[in-house]
């Protein structure tokens, strides 16, 4: 079975009665734990997005307080585990805003961590990434922005 395409999908929906449409959100949101996380962060979090950033930001910290940091292995997983959650909340909020900020976070958390980055090419290149990927949604903004955030930037 092939997938209808965003457009078809947002034509029927418009179709449809808004009874309907709830429906079809909560069982979209029963079926996969990311569903649902987005459509809380769409309905309760999105009007506040200092919050939001704020709520990941402590998240953040906690997943690198209980990081394993035994062996090099268990770092660079838990890393990963890191971003990954920081990455999964970035494409929710799909604001470049929130990403440059979380990203920003996330590598100056990563830095002050006491992590011996520099001993893993797999965590050098993990950072590196990450300031390629603030420097081009930053080049994407607009100048007085960019200026905000490029002394942040080249701290890092």
């Amino acid at each position: 079975m092939k997938p209808a395409s965003p457009t078809q999908l947002q034509k029927e929906l418009a179709l449809l009665e808004k009874k309907q449409v709830v429906e079809l959100c909560v069982r979209l949101a029963k079926y996969k734990k990311d569903n649902k996380e987005l459509l809380s962060y769409l309905l309760f979090e999105a009007a506040d997005e200092k919050k939001f950033i704020s709520n990941v930001k402590k998240e953040i910290d906690e997943l690198f307080d209980i990081m394993n940091t035994n062996t090099m292995y268990f770092i660079r997983k838990s890393v990963r585990k890191v971003l990954r959650t920081a990455n999964k909340y970035i494409k929710y909020s799909g604001l470049p805003l929130t990403e440059i900020e979380l990203r920003i976070y996330f590598c100056n958390r990563l830095k002050a961590s006491g992590i011996p980055i520099h001993k893993s090419d797999t965590l050098i290149n993990l950072y590196t990434g990450q300031v390629e990927k603030i420097k081009k949604v930053l080049g994407k903004l607009h100048e007085d922005i960019q200026f905000d955030y490029s002394k942040e930037v080249e701290a890092l």
